[in-house]
């Protein structure tokens, strides 16, 4: 295997001659240079799905001339017989290339393509200044390109330009039946002057052509790969680069290809063991990832000592820790920081800092026994050291990463909005001072959930479908499936389950065996958000043994499996399931052990302990004991309000005018309930809005029972609307149980005003039962 030069390479060559010797119609210039460069230098950062065709075609290239043919086949040559095609120029020019001596020849001819340098001395075969025809410059990208190949190929010795050879012949080869189809007088061994003249002289002479050449007579492979080491590196390096950016795996077509080349080649790059780790890791092979990793890190380190063995520990520590084995995945974290601060490594130290803050974070208990007085300190010192760290290192994915950060920690420690949103836009200035568009799409989850927390549920929405559409394919696939499992959780607070379940599936849609969500990991998140909205769906709607089932297979992972935001998520469902099915002690244990939980960790957001408060307000007022959570309730509210949790203050003024009603305190809970609405509508949620135009409901009936007269049916007639109100957001939220209260509360209403329009409401109400029971059965 060549170290650089390839047969694809002097097709490059034989390319750049003939646009440098103008023989290139204008029409053709930009694709053909578009072709050219598209194989010398990176292009622009692309979506996943154009860079992995990127790659496709470079292995094309190496493996088949037809490459070329795609692109020049479609334009007429610039001088020569009508319907000539520059094709034919491009074949005319590389089977002028008849021998070895020829291919001597014609890297020594490349020469002439540069410009000479100001000391060079004029050569007699030099042309002419003023001869048609153009000169690349030496630094320019072809310049540079046809110097290289002309090094490399002095270089070689005569064996390895002997081989170069006949690789060049076997990738040609293919073109001879169309030569001979357009030149009648096309002989077999037109591929070698030297045979053929052999040939004509001695009919003995094909014996040893065949002796040389072998199958390239008949245009099949000889076995060799047209491919050098620098090829291989490339592409290895290449998958590489895609699997960490974007956090898929190798697409099938393009991994079969590839390991045939290197199953094929004489040498394998140690890389190879380390793109084979990551695919193991993307498809939940453990033992294989662990195998590879320590396969490659063994072929590194026998040249490079111990440069490299942080690194190696730091892969060993987040490969343990995306399989469960958190103990394991802490220490070689560990080992990572104490070997990177050997080898002053400043980058691979930074990195690792920041992984231990978010995985404390994550799972405190797990790290409880590193001592303090070794780590940095609290979480803010820890994030303002590593920030400065960062800056000093000229990392801006790490400052980014960091700021974002602080502003998730300012939020989930109920301080200052303003301060969280300057370090959110702090990062965003980090990002687009750097161009660094693959953290955009964690930015705009981050932007996401702020707005969210504000109650602000269309702008939160907006920002997610503007980064899914603009931001998201540049960057890494587990924020793409972030950012889609958000939008399918907003779906769902407005009742619109199936919505949420088609978009969660489009993520799932595989029409060339390569959907992103071929990774595990991907996976195995994308299966829970979609069990989670499923639950929600099935709780709604009443139909409990299918929720129990769902809640069966979320709740078989271990705490520790599950994100701790996903994990909470599912305690609450399974809280709302027991309270569904009217067993209120085991609910009232199961929200107890929560915040005895959440009460020892410091590490957990304060909406969580908001949201507890408020669980445990919903089990008083469903025992009806309401009175007894006067308390907890102004106690979240004056949490949320302090923390601006908006959608909080919200539920929490439901909680205290429920409390307020059954004290009959009716026009004060009617005061509170008028005021948040307006705001409360901004959150989109169909079951918030409805449970307070409810209590609404409840508030104006209970007024209207100590009235008469005018201001009586004007209260009742209030009532009426706001249960009409709450009756429209239960549907649109599948709240089938609600939907139908609401339904006997407005017969009562309308019994009171108008005797006569009971039988109405009754037959709703029977017909709400028989949908449900329909939906139920199918």
């Amino acid at each position: 295997m060549a170290r650089y030069l390839t047969p694809a390479k002097i097709g490059l060559l034989a390319l750049i001659e003939l646009y440098a010797d103008e023989a290139v119609p204008s029409d053709a210039i930009l694709p053909v240079l578009s072709f050219i460069t598209s194989h010398l230098i990176d292009s622009a950062p692309q979506p996943p799905s154009e860079t992995w065709s990127k790659a496709t075609r470079s292995t094309t290239l190496l493996l088949s001339i037809h490459a070329f043919e795609d692109v020049l086949s479609a334009h007429p040559v610039l001088l020569g017989m009508p319907g000539r095609r520059l094709w034919d120029s491009f074949l005319h020019k590389l089977w002028s290339i008849d021998s070895l001596d020829s291919l001597h020849s014609f890297f020594s001819r490349l020469r002439l393509l540069l410009q000479p340098a100001r000391d060079e001395p004029r050569q007699d075969d030099d042309p002419d200044p003023a001869a048609p025809g153009m000169r690349l410059a030496r630094t320019s990208v072809f310049g540079m390109f046809v110097r290289r190949c002309r090094l490399e190929f002095e270089r070689l010795r005569f064996h390895d330009s002997a081989e170069l050879w006949k690789s060049f012949v076997a990738y040609r080869q293919p073109t001879a039946a169309y030569l001979r189809k357009k030149n009648p007088g096309f002989e077999r061994l037109m591929f070698d002057n030297v045979s053929l003249l052999g040939e004509r002289e001695d009919p003995t002479f094909e014996a040893l052509t065949m002796a040389v050449y072998g199958d390239s007579l008949t245009g099949q492979s000889t076995g060799a790969v047209p491919m050098s080491t620098d090829d291989m590196a490339g592409l290895l390096e290449f998958q590489v680069e895609q699997m960490q950016k974007y956090g898929n795996r190798v697409p099938l077509e393009i991994r079969q290809k590839l390991q045939g080349l290197i199953h094929d080649s004489h040498l394998i790059p140690s890389v190879s063991h380390y793109v084979n780790f990551l695919d193991s890791w993307r498809a939940g092979d453990h033992p294989n990832a662990f195998d590879n990793l320590h396969r490659y890190f063994d072929y590194t380190m026998q040249n490079r000592d111990r440069l490299f063995y942080q690194y190696a520990l730091m892969n060993l520590a987040v490969l343990q820790s995306e399989f469960g084995c958190y103990a394991e995945a802490v220490d070689a974290m560990l080992q990572t920081v104490s070997t990177a601060r050997e080898n002053r490594d400043m980058m691979c130290l930074n990195f690792a800092l920041n992984w231990l803050f978010h995985f404390g974070r994550a799972h405190p208990s797990l790290v409880r026994h590193i001592d303090p007085a070794s780590t940095l300190g609290s979480a803010r010192e820890t994030l303002a050291f590593l920030r400065v760290r960062a800056k000093e290192a000229s990392m801006p994915a790490l400052l980014s990463t960091l700021l974002l950060s602080e502003a998730k920690l300012t939020l989930s420690n109920g301080e200052s909005v303003a301060t969280a949103l300057e370090n959110v836009v702090r990062s965003s200035h980090a990002i687009v001072e750097r161009n660094s568009r693959p953290l955009l799409a964690a930015h705009s989850l981050v932007a996401a959930s702020l707005w969210d927390r504000l109650g602000l549920a269309d702008l939160a929405a907006s920002t997610c479908e503007v980064a899914l559409r603009a931001h998201a394919p540049h960057g890494v696939f587990d924020d793409a499936l972030r950012l889609t499992c958000r939008l399918a959780s907003g779906l769902a607070d407005r009742g619109r389950y199936d919505d949420a379940l088609r978009l969660l599936d489009s993520l799932g849609d595989d029409d060339n065996g390569d959907a992103p969500l071929r990774a595990w990991k991907a996976h195995q998140h994308w299966r829970r958000c979609r069990g989670i909205v499923r639950l929600r769906r099935d709780l709604a709607r009443g139909d409990l043994d299918a929720a129990q089932d769902l809640l069966s297979q979320l709740l078989q992972n271990k705490s520790d499996d599950l994100e701790p935001d996903m994990a909470f998520v599912v305690d609450l469902l399974r809280v709302d399931y027991l309270v569904r099915r009217g067993d209120l002690s085991l609910a009232s244990a199961a929200v107890e052990d929560l915040l005895a939980r959440i009460s020892t960790d410091d590490t957990k957001d304060v909406a969580l302990r908001v949201r507890l408060l408020l669980v445990k307000c919903t089990l008083l007022e469903k025992a009806g004991r309401p009175q007894r959570g006067l308390s907890l309730a102004a106690r979240a509210a004056s949490i949320a309000l302090r923390a601006r949790l908006l959608p909080l203050v919200y539920h929490s003024v439901a909680s205290l005018s429920a409390i307020l009603v059954s004290l009959s305190e009716f026009d004060a809970a009617a005061s509170l309930l008028r005021s948040t609405l307006p705001r409360a509508l901004e959150h989109r949620s169909s079951s918030l809005s409805g449970r307070l135009y409810s209590l609404l409901a409840d508030a104006e009936m209970g007024a209207a029972g100590a009235l008469a007269g005018r201001e009586r049916t004007e209260r009742l007639t209030g009532a009426a609307g706001a249960l009409d109100r709450a009756f429209g957001f239960y549907t649109d939220g599948g709240e089938s149980a609600l939907a139908r209260e609401t339904v006997a509360k407005r017969g009562i209403v309308m019994r009171v005003l108008e005797g006569g329009l009971g039988g109405e409401v009754a037959g709703k109400y029977v017909s709400l039962l028989e949908q449900e029971a329909g939906r139920t059965a199918s």
